[in-house]
């Protein structure tokens, strides 16, 4: 499998033009069905770098950051505290786009391939992928309501961190896998690699995953949305249904 991947990378890279360094990315899925026996997945993610001169030697190493987003979302993050006997909702921050899904592979310590300045213009790194646009309430604290949002996501594998996870072989070749969740948001994810030398960005590149609903849940979502009338009594007729069966064979049981 991995002669097949590197014959074939090597082969677009041989069909386009090259720069001075230049990442190559393919994806062993670009579509994923959300059924009802969907219960995660995996994507491989691998490339190649391609070069149109040689590396000199005092060159500082290679590294290559790998990214999947999933679509943004607006929300509110509320930190909850006894009131009267009562936990309820006292202060919260606002976040203007937050990925419903990210996961970030590196070949190396991110702290170690990425400088700052190029996290901030790349948006590359889990905090940076969020943006909070302001308190609820006054919080002095702002920032720990980011962090919660990371650390509750996290947990439930919606965010992930993956330092080392980028294989990287001889400078040349490079693969991870992606580990997907089962409740996992429609629309498109995108799928991005960087190349950094010295905690700078020589190269990029990006593609997307679309993922979608399919079988009978693609069904009802669209005559929920385009046909409400029709849904509801499609629901109303199953109701009904369902007790009329439940009844004959309570009725069948006892007879």
């Amino acid at each position: 499998m991995r002669r097949v991947i590197a014959l074939a990378l090597a082969l677009v890279a041989a069909a386009l033009p090259a720069r001075a360094e230049e990442v190559l990315l393919g994806l062993s899925h670009t579509r994923v069905a959300l059924t009802t026996t969907f219960e995660g997945s995996e994507i491989l993610i691998f490339g190649a770098i391609a070069r149109d001169a040689p590396v000199p030697a005092e060159a500082e190493p290679l590294a290559v950051i790998v990214a999947l987003q999933g679509p943004r979302q607006r929300l509110t993050v509320w930190r909850k505290a006894r009131r009267a006997g009562i936990w309820m909702n006292v202060e919260g921050a606002r976040v203007s786009r937050a990925p419903s899904f990210y996961a970030l592979a590196s070949s190396a310590p991110l702290a170690e391939v990425l400088s700052a300045t190029e996290d901030l213009r790349h948006e590359i790194s889990i905090p940076r992928a969020i943006r909070a646009i302001g308190a609820v309430a006054a919080v002095p604290d702002a920032p720990a309501f980011t962090e919660a949002l990371i650390r509750l996501r996290s947990d439930t594998g919606h965010y992930q961190l993956h330092e080392g996870g980028v294989e990287l072989t001889r400078d040349t070749l490079f693969r991870t896998t992606v580990t997907l969740p089962a409740n996992l948001t429609e629309g498109t994810y995108a799928a991005r690699v960087f190349l950094t030398r010295g905690g700078q960005v020589i190269d990029r590149f990006e593609t997307g995953i679309d993922v979608r609903k399919a079988g009978i849940e693609a069904w009802l979502f669209n005559l929920a949305n385009e046909q409400p009338l029709a849904y509801g009594l499609l629901a109303v007729f199953l109701a009904v249904a369902a007790g009329w069966g439940a009844s004959a064979a309570f009725r069948f049981l006892r007879s």
